[in-house]
């Protein structure tokens, strides 16, 4: 038969069965921790689904009057109630908070120390609890009370407890074990008031006015965090039970998450309907394209057939960035990748060089290059007209060539080669292509183009800088 540890770190965790086995032998040893120390000895996991912890072993001292009623092995560990656990994982060094949270809703002074493996790597905390000195009044219980939340106490004859809790935007709500509200802060104030109609609600059961939360009542774990969603209204409910020495309350912790919510959907929304937008200019150019090639058909001298093909690739060359932005559905900042608009639109342009066979040669040295729409769009059609000017003069009475594009960055700086091993460039500085090459360069990428001295073809280059709109990952 399993052990606990072996049982709840194979379903929960994704240690191994060496991590699970040292965790083993660590167990072994926790009874006599607990008994020389006169402390509540733990060991928790991390959970591989979902951002909390888990008890997979415990050994408390022999006590009469314990702080644990009952075993704990396999509760959920949260951090907001245990930040400690969680910060000895994240750092690898010991942690200690004087206030932690049990899983029964006491508070204890907590020291965690993480487990490593081989590989030193955290795979579980070994946690040491002490129970804080408890409250001899009521009052003082719930000044004591976990973050120190309660301003004032709905009882006849206590005075106003002033703290901070009129501060916080959650909603704070005290209930006693019969479910009745015996104390709010001014946000759970507005919280029973909004949804419930109430002006006044001393002693009201709460579950009954506000149905939602009877599942955290009736959830047995004493501390217990749940995302609630109502018709109108999304809210994530932290419950803690108190076990004082007079009574055992429950402490609600409510945020609300409907305004957040409403903007996710705002977001989401406003998403659809740029997309919807881009899938129309893709449509629409597709259109423009199929009325150029309608005209096409017609008899057209060689000049004009080559003005008409130069348009069709600079429309093709536009249509490809919003293509690639809807191929990706998670897409969500727009961006480009640069690399792969390069290759697209320059196999389409080789599939029009009908005077000679030529080869594409995209170079990037495992670098990946991002940019927004915007500026896509004018790098797309530089490289367009690279390679246009490349396929209409490199190649003039030649059966076969090479063009070759190559992306770098040097510093803060992107750098685009585009060469061919062609005739070589003679006196295209003031063609239509170079001009748009030159302005889209300069003014939309804010950078410089070149054309360097080669011995054989043409070889040009473009600079532009690294910016928010433009940046590269490098594998």
């Amino acid at each position: 038969m399993l052990s606990n540890i072996q049982s709840l770190c194979s379903t929960y965790t994704n240690l191994s069965s060496t991590d699970i086995e040292k965790l083993l032998e660590i167990e072994k040893s926790l009874m006599y921790y607990a008994e020389l120390t006169d402390c509540y000895m733990f060991i928790d996991c991390l959970m591989e689904n979902l951002p909390h912890a888990i008890v997979v072993a415990e050994a408390f001292p022999a006590k009469e009057n314990r702080v644990y009623e009952k075993s704990v092995i396999g509760k959920f560990v949260f951090e907001s109630f245990e930040p400690a656990v969680f910060l000895a994982f994240k750092t690898k060094e010991k942690s200690s908070i004087s206030r932690a949270i049990t899983q029964e809703g006491l508070t204890v002074e907590q020291h965690v120390i993480p487990i490593l493996n081989d590989e030193q790597r955290a795979i579980a905390v070994l946690i040491q609890e002490k129970p804080v000195e408890r409250a001899t009044s009521i009052k003082e219980d719930l000044q004591q009370m976990p973050f120190a939340l309660i301003e004032h106490v709905v009882e006849p004859n206590l005075q106003p407890i002033p703290i901070v809790s009129d501060l916080l935007v959650e909603s704070i709500i005290l209930t006693n074990q019969d479910k009745k509200v015996v104390y709010s802060n001014p946000a759970g104030s507005r919280f029973i008031k909004e949804l419930t109609g109430l002006e006044r609600f001393d002693h009201i059961v709460l579950d009954e006015v506000l149905p939602f939360l009877k599942e955290i009542y009736d959830k047995g774990d004493d501390v217990f965090v749940l995302e609630i969603t109502t018709e109108r209204q999304s809210f994530i409910v932290k419950k803690i039970t108190i076990r004082g020495q007079h009574d055992k309350m429950t402490l609600l912790i409510i945020q609300d998450l409907t305004e957040l919510k409403l903007k996710d959907n705002e977001l989401m929304m406003k998403t659809f309907a740029i997309r919807e937008i881009h899938h129309r200019v893709k449509n629409n150019l597709q259109t423009v394209t199929s009325l150029l090639r309608l005209q096409m058909r017609n008899d057209l001298s060689a000049a004009n057939a080559s003005a008409f093909q130069e348009a069709l690739n600079r429309i093709y060359s536009i249509s490809s960035v919003y293509e690639l932005i809807l191929e990706n559905e998670d897409n969500a900042e727009e961006k480009v990748d640069v690399i792969a608009l390069a290759k697209k639109i320059g196999h389409k342009m080789m599939e029009t060089a009908h005077a000679a066979t030529i080869q594409l040669i995209v170079q990037h040295d495992d670098m990946q290059l991002f940019c927004h729409a915007k500026k896509a769009v004018s790098l797309a059609l530089i490289v367009c007209e690279l390679l246009q000017n490349a396929i209409k003069y490199a190649f003039v009475d030649r059966e076969e060539g090479c063009i070759t594009i190559q992306f770098g960055h040097d510093m803060d700086m992107v750098v685009l080669h585009v060469a061919d091993n062609g005739v070589g460039m003679q006196d295209a500085t003031a063609s239509f292509g170079m001009e748009i090459i030159t302005r889209l360069v300069e003014y939309d990428l804010t950078g410089t183009f070149s054309i360097i001295p080669s011995e054989q073809g043409t070889h040009t280059q473009i600079q532009f800088p690294i910016s928010e709109e433009v940046f590269i990952l490098n594998d």
